[in-house]
This record gives structure tokens, sequence and C-alpha cells, in this order.
């Protein structure tokens, strides 16, 4: 029989879930009340500083262009944008953004792996300023130990790119080779590339639209649909001003044959 659990208590300066050994031997109560414990934003001592709007702006558009596009196809995939992610017995980190298929996309305040029974399946940082070391080499170790299979950096200022997906064996992350400038995420079923200054992904040719353009290619549409009705009333219009004329001319040709045939009838009695 297993030993008894004492009361597991989160370090608020250094907030870790439980090690897996820890979590298979509490009740479910003790889980509950240990997930709702753990903080859902950084320490004061480790809080980033304030981001500008590229950074800002490279997370948020990532994000509901990605969630539109699965929300469309029906796939649940869940997408977040620095939540705060306990791997067991690990520190608590935030990527900028991550992914998880095939899960319920119910809104959280945090993802304790031990409770979702599920890590990351990929894994977004966008670099604007700040510590590079961090985010090119510290989380591709870590990322790769903890079985993240894929994790992309984009470097918002030198406008560049760079994927890592585990290897077949081992937890060990293997550079993504780009194919004419563009990466294949196989968690995803995308490509990404950086055009026009922004973190892109295409479905096949088709690029992924954000909602910026989502709506210009939406109003672009209207604009033509709606000429396309004003040409079909115009066009029936002209159809019911050309049946008119007709209708006149036919009763017009009539008049005149009815006066002619009386004209004809007349002068054979005056004869």
């Amino acid at each position: 029989m297993s030993a008894p659990v004492e009361s597991y208590r989160v370090e608020p300066d250094d907030p870790r879930a439980p090690p897996e050994d820890v979590w298979e031997r509490m009740s479910e109560e003790e889980r509950a009340r240990v997930v709702a414990s753990l903080p859902s934003a950084f320490p004061a001592s480790e809080a980033a500083p304030p981001e500008g709007d590229a950074h800002f702006d490279a997370k948020a558009r990532t994000r509901q262009t990605l969630g539109s596009f699965f929300q469309r196809l029906g796939r649940k995939v869940y997408f977040a944008c620095e939540l705060p992610v306990y791997y067991p017995g690990e520190r608590m980190f935030a990527p900028d953004i991550l992914a998880v298929l095939d899960v319920e996309t119910h809104q959280r305040m945090s993802w304790v792996v031990s409770a979702e029974k599920k890590g990351l399946d990929l894994a977004i940082e966008v670099y604007v300023a700040g510590n590079r070391r961090k985010d090119l080499e510290g989380n591709v170790e870590k990322y790769a130990r903890l079985g993240i299979r894929e994790y992309f950096i984009f470097d918002r200022g030198m406008l560049r790119l760079t994927g890592y997906r585990l290897a077949d064996k081992g937890r060990v992350y293997r550079r993504i080779v780009p194919q004419g400038g563009f990466y294949a995420s196989e968690v995803l079923g995308l490509e990404l590339c950086v055009q026009d200054e922004r973190l892109r992904f295409f479905s096949g040719t088709a690029p992924l639209l954000e909602a910026d353009e989502m709506i210009v290619e939406l109003r672009r549409m209207m604009e033509q649909v709606e000429a396309h009705r004003e040409g079909e009333a115009r066009q029936r219009e002209e159809a019911e001003r050309k049946l008119a004329e007709e209708e006149r001319l036919r009763i017009e040709a009539e008049q005149k044959l009815a006066e002619a045939l009386a004209e004809i009838e007349r002068l054979r009695r005056e004869r």
C-alpha cells in the first residue's frame, strides 16, 4: 500500500506542479486544491517587462489566425498566448503561443500537464527584445527535454524564422530545414514563413488570412455579389423593356393590319 502523501505546498516564489509520483498518490480533492493554488501569473521577481506592439500583435494575430482556421475545419486544437504551463516538478513557463491537439478548447487560467493528461504539442516564441539566449538556446534544450514536438522562434527584428522538431528517438531537437523559405509543421499540417514582416501560415499554396485580411476579402466578395446583383437587375430591366417594346410594336402592327383590312373592304363595297 502506498504511503499517504503529505499536503503539497506551492511555493509562491517558485510555483511548481507536483512531481508525477506525488501526483499519483494524491486524492482528487488534493489535486484540485493544488491546481487551484498554482498561480496564473509569473512571480514578481520573474515578471517580464512591458511588451511593445510588435510583440503583442505577432502573438495575437497568430492565435486568432490558427484558432479560426481549425475552428472552420471542426478540429479541436487549443491555442493560448502566454498561458502558465506546469509540467510535473518543473518551473512554470509561458510560451508566447502554445498549441495542444485534440483537446477541449474552453478557457483556462493555466495548463497543468498532470491534470490535463497531455503536454504541449507546439510552442512558438516571438523575439523582439530581451534575452535572445533564452529563446534560441535555453528553450531549445528545455522544450525538447519536456517532449514538446515542435518549437518555432520568430525573430521579429531580423525577420527570421527557426524551427525545431523532436528526433524520431529521444528528446532532442533537430533543425527543420526550410524548403523555398517555408518551414513545414507536422503538428499543424501547415507551412510557416516570414512574409511582409509577419509570421504567415499556409495550407498548401493558400495563405491563412488574418482577421483584417478576412474583412477586406469579405468586403471584396460582397462588392462582387452586389455588382452581380446590379448587373442582373439591369439585364432584367433591359429584358422587360424589350418585351414592352415588342408588345407595343405588335399592338401597333395589329392596328395597322386592321385598318388596312377595313380600307380594302370599303374599296370592295364601292366597286
